[in-house]
């Protein structure tokens, strides 16, 4: 679709102005200009003709005001938008919220949960490359790891710096989730989404989880819960006076609450029982967000200008040229 070109800098077209002046002084100093010869008749030349010289005597003159012209029109920066496409525009905040725990070290996921929960993360951020995304991390309390943001390598180095014991331990999945919230309320995208994992159950924090999720569902965000861990019991390290030992421990998941925080907010809780699983989840959760994306049409601008500014630098020195040599005036 053809629309032609514009101009991000159309005040650098007063500088045409320039032209006037320049062509008056022309005129002034052409009609000033005469032979300093004296002869006593000029009958020998009636007959001879104008040379292709006389003719194109104002070529150099001419070439130099389309030099300036040209240039000019580079300085503001001519666009095209004739390349209209159509592309997705998911408008969608998306806010992680990860339970750092000392829990998430468990080994029933490889190498463990935590880091299981990056890698899945970070391959989930990198396939949402039009979407706005934060990271909350809570533990005993919670924290804003990143605000919201499209610079995605940014928040993927930022979750590779994650490590369990950055902040007090235990499980306060309501801090975490209204943290989250505050995150998102201001946001105009057209979804907000929350996708909150944790391993255990709530035992911390100043907000319940239920409380949150009502805080989440007042400001139009949908929140998915995922919990992560095996059925029965995982393997866990423990420090020894013999060295680092696994020790089996039983999974304790709130699947209640995590149920109820979905429901509350029209959103979906989801059991991760492995790499695997978690790896479906997420890929579920990006399927879901996607039925919700909207199409738009764009026009992608293209800069011209060095095109412009290449052809006024070759007509100004073609006019030098010409003037300095087949034009050349003899004083």
């Amino acid at each position: 679709m053809m629309n032609g070109i514009t101009y991000k800098n159309p005040e650098f077209f007063y500088l045409l102005l320039v032209l006037i002046p320049m062509i008056v002084w022309y005129l002034f100093q052409y009609r000033k200009a005469g032979a300093s010869i004296r002869y006593s008749s000029v009958k020998g030349f009636a007959g001879l003709s104008k040379s292709w010289k006389h003719y194109l005597r104002h070529l150099p003159f001419l070439l130099q005001l389309a030099g300036i012209g040209l240039l000019t029109v580079a300085l503001a920066r001519p666009q095209s938008s004739n390349s209209w496409q159509d592309v997705t525009t998911e408008g969608i905040d998306i806010v992680i919220a990860l339970d750092i725990s000392s829990s998430m070290l468990a080994r029933d996921f490889q190498p463990n949960r935590l880091v299981a929960a990056k890698n899945v993360a970070t391959e989930f951020i990198s396939g949402r490359r039009d979407d706005k995304m934060g990271l909350v991390v809570f533990a005993g309390e919670s924290f804003t790891q990143c605000p919201l943001t499209t610079d995605h390598a940014v928040l993927i180095n930022l979750f590779k710096d994650i490590e369990s014991g950055m902040i007090e331990d235990g499980t306060a999945i309501g801090n975490g989730l209204a943290t989250s919230v505050a995150r998102l309320k201001e946001s105009d995208a057209i979804s907000k989404v929350i996708i909150l994992l944790t391993d255990g159950e709530n035992n911390r924090g100043e907000i319940a989880p239920e409380t949150a999720a009502e805080l989440a569902r007042t400001f139009g965000i949908r929140v998915y819960t995922v919990g992560v861990g095996t059925i029965g019991t995982a393997p866990y390290p423990v420090q020894t006076p013999f060295g680092i030992q696994m020790q089996d421990v039983e999974v304790k998941i709130d699947e209640e609450t995590l149920q109820k925080i979905a429901d509350i907010t029209d959103g979906q809780y989801f059991r991760a029982t492995n790499n695997d699983k978690l790896v479906q989840i997420y890929e579920e959760i990006d399927q879901l967000e996607k039925s919700k994306m909207d199409v738009k049409e764009y026009s992608r601008k293209d800069e011209e200008f060095s095109r412009y500014a290449l052809l006024a630098g070759f007509i100004l020195l073609t006019g030098l040229f010409l003037k300095t040599t087949l034009f050349r005036n003899i004083p």
